[in-house]
């Protein structure tokens, strides 16, 4: 029982494209079991002679497909990530699968002189016994290569049967057999190989977007900063060295340039607390644009409805921008949702903000995350109330609601417990 819970906990813990990853090699895996449990075992049932040496034969060459399967667990992760360009599958690990392809077809061949098998059982056997090792070898070399190659080991195959004493319909039944497993494996496997890269690729260029993203808000940030201090620390300095030679001569105009110095450096100080609350305030039309387009960079569907509250207060508009920031950060940071709506309802009396999504839980573990008392204290400071946690049909809300009645009059901090920056939100993401 813990270790069936510990295979639940890890499931659940993957996120959507590493589950899809996980199937795609399991199911890989588990291919060449099931064609050598079924293909291998039917013939013994009544085409393989009931005698000692046709089922001692059979019954090697039963074990040897076994084993071919447990060589092909062992090389198909390795030649999974050769497709996917992870790592080189190294060369010397086919040596063994294919010595023993060539004893499967050898006592195939043995079977057959012995006249130990009916065609319909030879057929069977033929068809499964390139399964196991091709299924490794479709995603180490080029289509065209593996064609040519299915169509060298089709010629092997029917030659060592021929030499066998195989005459008629069954002989001319081992090439569309053989080449048939060979196709299935290209048609069923390296297509979910393929898939499974576009889809990795697809997630690394969210990652290069998400990154893209922060890298520009921090250019923005940098270019608003110098556009503030730039002039006004050249005119500083400009004056500062100006004041030095005037004092130097001891002109009294020395003490005038001091003074500018002081006015410009004032001035400065308070243009950058302006850029930085700027930065700090959440304005809600700005955060519902951002929050959007941060989750669809994520991959998450978002839509927002009920408008973008312009006709809202001010203070009460910070106040539900902060909500929608907290809200895209932790839908990021703890959930793998797909979908995330975002809903704003105004009536006379009050604003209610809700945030679904329907991942897992888009809140801290326990739901005690200082985002969210933080973003309680900027509510409580407008007689506000936040609540969070699991909604009907598995779907996980954050709600927030304020009166409307004297958020007129009341002024949101600048500052609270939990705040968190655009770039942060953004960050989050990597």
């Amino acid at each position: 029982m813990t270790h069936v819970r510990g295979w639940r906990r890890s499931w659940q813990e993957r996120s959507k494209l590493q589950r899809i990853d996980l199937y795609s090699r399991v199911t890989i895996s588990s291919i060449p079991w099931l064609f050598a449990l079924s293909w291998q075992l039917a013939p013994f049932k009544s085409d393989i002679r009931h005698e000692p040496l046709p089922l001692v034969l059979g019954s090697l060459l039963l074990l040897v497909s076994l084993a071919q399967c447990l060589l092909s667990n062992r090389n198909v992760q390795s030649s999974y990530a050769h497709y996917l360009g992870i790592s080189v599958f190294p060369g010397r690990r086919l040596l063994a699968p294919l010595a023993l392809l060539l004893l499967q077809v050898g006592l195939l061949a043995l079977l057959a002189a012995v006249d130990g098998v009916a065609g319909a059982g030879l057929l069977l056997m033929s068809l499964n016994a390139p399964m196991a090792f091709v299924i490794t070898r479709v995603l180490l070399v080029p289509v065209r290569a593996f064609v040519i190659e299915s169509l060298l080991l089709t010629v092997t195959t029917t030659s060592a049967l021929a030499a066998a004493g195989v005459r008629g319909g069954t002989l001319a039944g081992v090439v569309p057999t053989t080449l048939f497993g060979c196709v299935l494996v290209l048609v069923s496997v390296r297509p979910s190989a393929w898939s499974m890269s576009v889809m990795w690729q697809a997630e690394e260029a969210r990652d290069v977007q998400a990154r893209l993203a922060v890298a520009e808000e921090r250019l923005r940030f940098g270019r608003d900063m110098h556009d503030v201090l730039g002039r006004n620390l050249a005119v500083i300095a400009l004056k500062s060295e100006l004041a030095v030679e005037l004092a130097q001569r001891g002109r009294p105009e020395a003490l005038d340039q001091m003074v500018e110095v002081q006015r410009i450096a004032r001035a400065s100080q308070q243009e950058v607390r302006d850029v930085v609350r700027g930065y700090r305030e959440a304005d809600l039309t700005t955060e519902l644009a951002g929050a959007q387009g941060v989750l669809r960079a994520a991959g998450i569907a978002c839509a927002v409805a009920g408008g973008d509250g312009t006709e809202l207060p001010g203070p009460v508009q910070s106040a539900l921008g902060w909500v929608v920031r907290e809200a895209a950060t932790n839908v990021l940071r703890h959930g793998d949702p797909s979908h995330c709506m975002i809903r704003l309802a105004i009536s006379a009396d009050a604003v209610v903000l809700d945030v679904e999504n329907d991942g897992a839980p888009a809140a801290p573990p326990g739901g005690s995350g200082s985002g969210l008392a933080g973003l309680r204290e900027r509510l409580g400071a407008l007689d506000g109330a936040l609540e969070a946690g699991p909604a009907q049909g598995g779907l996980f809300r954050l709600s927030a609601r304020i009166p409307l009645a004297r958020a007129e009059s009341v002024d949101v901090p600048c500052a609270a417990a939990g705040d968190t920056s655009r770039t942060a939100l953004l960050e989050d993401r990597r």
